[in-house]
């Protein structure tokens, strides 16, 4: 009973200097920011100031490239985190690592849908595809708070009744929809998605519909080309619908999972395995072959690239089929990552870094892409924003908290809108490596090499996660009772 005494005292008096520390740091970057770096400040602005134009010529642009300010949020929080913390009682978590990649990647070759085809070939209520009805939805029913408007300008919405009904959808739907209208543009330069039909209140659509719940849309191209829509029925397969039926010549019908539907895939955020990073060796190694221990190039809170060690992996799945986005720069580089995923952008008005969620970059937005000449993170301009399913996901945390993959910089973290928040959330993981690194666990995974049957032990561990990591579960499972709704991805 002592010794549990002296653990929880222990671990009480650890997170309590790193709150500490983290604030002092806060403040006394604050402080310093306007003399120390003012040299550094001066360089940093003129060299990103060449490739904005937008950028103004006023003393903003002497300002270093810095994260969104710390912000105060989650005192409940760090409450609940602190209880975490004296469960975990020096649980090791499960480590990670080397997988079989996906090999090369292959250009997509679509293959239209035929008439009355569905994909999948299933019954629409099947589990296998959108799932069981759940009744339909009033607008002074309970469950209306839970759809969402879709007021994306990319669609445009019939909305015969007048009423904005065809705007409002599931969530589920909502995202499925925003990704199949990148599709849409990409494919038919000059032609938007058409909505004709999605919530429907007044019961025209037979006695059982998925319309009724928000979860079913009818859609068409703006053009109305027939010869489009087998290819648009593809398209909305490889946005992610879980229902698909080239059901008539003059639309196509698209369904999704309920949002409260236990088989829905991830929610959080992830990078394919055939991505690669930077080790600091110089090397690019795929992510699914990192490791624990292997140091990786990051950009630190000035925008600066360092090299920070992979502490765990916040997801691991190499066989989970997921939806992501795609972010294509003028300078060549493809970052490919999940919707929820909170990725480092450029605003050239205000003269900062901050960070939003994937599928919410917009083309001629700036991210952060390391030059190969000068070893530089530089903002590079999106010109295309796209959509495409692959097969496995990988979230690997460094102790930084960001991660430079296909050379643009990202967040390791996902789900919640704040970086500085979902950072100070992982501390716990981040002390319990450390004290670990101490102590060192038999069956821990290394990337240091030592023998074939070290080797062999690590690869074996490396299979004992296949999904979400259980501290991120935790995580994600509270965020739904300590933060605004506007904190979180929806």
């Amino acid at each position: 009973m002592d010794n549990q005494q002296v653990n929880v005292a222990a671990l009480w008096s650890c997170a309590s200097v790193t709150c500490l520390s983290l604030d002092a740091k806060r403040h006394s970057n604050n402080h310093n920011s306007s003399s120390s770096n003012s040299n550094h400040n001066n360089s940093s602005s003129n060299n990103i100031s060449s490739n904005t134009a937008t950028a103004t010529e006023s003393n903003e642009s002497c300002r270093k490239l810095r994260h969104i300010a710390h912000t105060p949020r989650g005192s409940c929080f760090m409450a609940l985190l602190l209880l975490l913390l004296l469960a975990l009682n020096f649980r090791h978590a499960h480590s990670c690592g080397p997988g079989r990649g996906l090999g090369r990647r292959r250009e997509r070759n679509l293959y239209p849908l035929v008439l009355k085809q569905t994909v999948p070939n299933l019954s629409e209520y099947q589990s296998g595809a959108s799932g069981p009805l759940e009744g339909a939805i009033e607008r002074d029913s309970p469950k209306f708070k839970d759809l969402v408007p879709n007021y994306n300008r990319d669609i445009l919405f019939k909305d015969e009744e007048g009423t904005g009904a065809d705007r409002v959808m599931s969530k589920r739907c909502k995202e499925k929809l925003n990704m199949l209208a990148y599709s849409v543009m990409n494919e038919w330069p000059g032609v938007r998605l058409l909505v004709t039909e999605s919530w429907d209140e007044d019961h025209q659509h037979g006695l059982e519909s998925l319309h009724y719940e928000g979860r079913a849309v009818t859609i068409a191209t703006s053009d109305r080309d027939q010869s489009k829509y087998g290819i648009l029925a593809r398209l909305a397969v490889e946005a992610g619908f879980d229902w698909v039926s080239y059901v008539s010549r003059r639309h196509i019908y698209c369904s999704v999972k309920s949002d409260s539907s236990p088989a829905i895939s991830h929610v959080h955020g992830c990078f394919t395995p055939e991505s690669s990073a930077q080790l600091e060796s110089g090397k690019q190694k795929l992510l699914s072959e990192l490791a624990i221990g292997d140091r990786v190039l990051s950009m630190n809170s000035n925008g600066r690239p360092v090299y920070s060690e992979v502490i765990l992996f916040m997801d691991r799945n190499l066989e989970q089929m997921e939806t992501f986005v795609q972010l294509h720069t003028d300078g060549g580089a493809v970052l490919t990552v999940t919707p929820a995923h909170l990725i480092t952008v450029w605003q050239p008005e205000e003269q900062k870094l901050s960070y939003i969620f994937a599928d919410r970059v917009e083309e001629q937005s700036f991210v952060m892409v390391l030059e190969s000449s000068s070893g530089e993170l530089r903002p590079q301009r999106v010109h295309r924003v796209s959509s495409v399913r692959r097969k496995g996901v990988v979230a690997p945390l460094t102790r930084e908290g960001t991660i430079v993959v296909n050379s643009v910089a990202a967040s390791c973290y996902a789900v919640i809108s704040s970086q500085s928040l979902a950072h100070w959330g992982l501390a716990p993981m981040r002390f319990l490596h450390t004290l670990q690194s101490w102590m060192p666990q038999k069956n821990q995974l290394r990337s240091t090499p030592k023998s074939t049957t070290s080797t062999a032990t690590s690869t074996s561990t490396a299979q004992q996660q296949n999904g979400l990591h259980w501290y991120a579960s935790a995580l994600y499972k509270v965020k739904d009772y300590v933060l605004p709704q506007s904190w979180r991805h929806e």
